[in-house]
């Protein structure tokens, strides 16, 4: 069977129900705060901007949105849905090739009435934030600096800067579940410290940024996302474990296999994004789920149950060392969030398990033979 014969039925079974789960999620004054808007979003071409782009794109018509322009430089994003994307939605969705670190706003067509503007562009995943070290500060700082100072006296609606549950390194066990007020422990030097203090001192400029010029400026910090949309050479955890199962080979566990996680699937976190862009006025916030709290053990045996099912995967778990001599340096061993302020603040409840989640990732990858469409 091949993905031609069923993508269209699939896609919408799995991305449609998402895509009603995300927009029921938000309040009447969300989205009335969406209507009429221009959205710029940089950063399109990866695993968030998947589904934004297809949200904004399925509720154009309803929420009167004006144009969604996406902006990439493809560094480690991909095109091929994007251009899908922007032939089905003429007139509404709109691909530009830019780089936010040295192109300049000004000049794409229509950034100027952009009324939300979100800023996604950097690299999330160790493998290639290591290789691309610079790219990533520049991105986070010197990239976020332009869009501040083009749209500071712009009156947006809404600006949101996505942060990084990385900026609070690995807490100490009191601090877990670890909430918005923590400081952080840190290494600002090592093979981390390129992404986890480019995202601190972006949070930095924001705040700056909020206080002179009054912006309406949310910043969020992600815990652990997963689900379709991420493509499966992202070399995150959840994608390792995905490639090996639509591969047929083993699940393999680059540690002993005990460091913990919470995983938040993508329309959760999309939900509570959408949530902070909308507050209305500076603020942080962690997105994500705050149980259950899986080691990678744990989390690598739901992936073999679940492939097993939509698969008939026939793997099984086995433990390794990466050749990467730095590969667990500062990496944390637990990452909880208490997301107590979503919830109180924003009406934030993530409500999809980690057990449907992962067969949602899967289901759609079994679509689409592992790619994105």
């Amino acid at each position: 069977m091949t993905s031609d014969t069923i993508a269209p039925k699939a896609v919408n079974r799995i991305l449609q129900e998402d895509m009603v789960a995300i927009y029921e999620g938000l309040s009447t004054a969300e989205k009335d705060k969406l209507r009429n808007s221009t959205i710029l979003i940089t950063g399109c071409g990866g695993f968030l901007g998947y589904y934004f782009m297809h949200f904004f794109a399925h509720y154009a018509e309803e929420l009167q949105l004006k144009r969604i322009i996406g902006l990439d430089n493809f560094l480690t994003g991909t095109k091929d849905w994007l251009d899908t994307l922007v032939e089905n939605n003429q007139g509404k969705v709109e691909l530009r090739y830019f780089n936010v670190i040295t192109d300049n706003v000004a000049d794409i067509p229509g950034a100027d009435e952009a009324d939300i503007v979100i800023h996604m562009a950097s690299i999330a995943s160790p493998t290639f934030y290591r290789i691309h070290p610079i790219e990533t500060v520049d991105a986070n700082i010197t990239g976020l600096r332009r869009l501040l100072d083009f749209y500071a006296e712009k009156q947006l609606k809404g600006f949101l800067f996505f942060s990084s549950s990385e900026i609070y390194g690995d807490p100490f066990p009191e601090f877990i579940p670890t909430s918005e007020d923590y400081r952080g422990n840190v290494a600002s030097i090592g093979p981390r410290a390129c992404y986890d203090e480019a995202k601190r001192f972006g949070e930095t400029l924001c705040y700056l940024f909020s206080e002179k010029h009054n912006m309406t400026i949310g910043i969020a910090r992600p815990f652990n996302n997963y689900g379709p949309g991420m493509n499966i050479n992202d070399k995150r955890l959840p994608a390792d474990f995905a490639k090996a199962v639509v591969e047929g080979r083993d699940l393999e566990i680059l540690s002993d296999g005990t460091p913990t996680r919470t995983f938040c699937y993508i329309s959760d976190a999309i939900t509570g994004y959408l949530k902070v862009l909308l507050h209305g006025k500076f603020d942080v916030f962690n997105i994500g789920m705050d149980k259950p709290e899986l080691s990678v053990r744990e989390f690598a045996e739901i992936f073999n149950r679940e492939g097993k099912a939509i698969f008939d995967y026939q793997g099984e778990i086995k433990f390794s060392v990466s050749a990467d001599q730095q590969y667990l340096t500062d990496n944390p061993n637990r990452r909880c969030p208490n997301i107590s302020k979503a919830r109180e603040v924003l009406a934030y409840e993530p409500k999809v398990s980690v057990e449907e989640g992962i067969r949602r990732y899967l289901e759609f990858l079994h679509t689409f033979n592992g790619k994105l469409q």
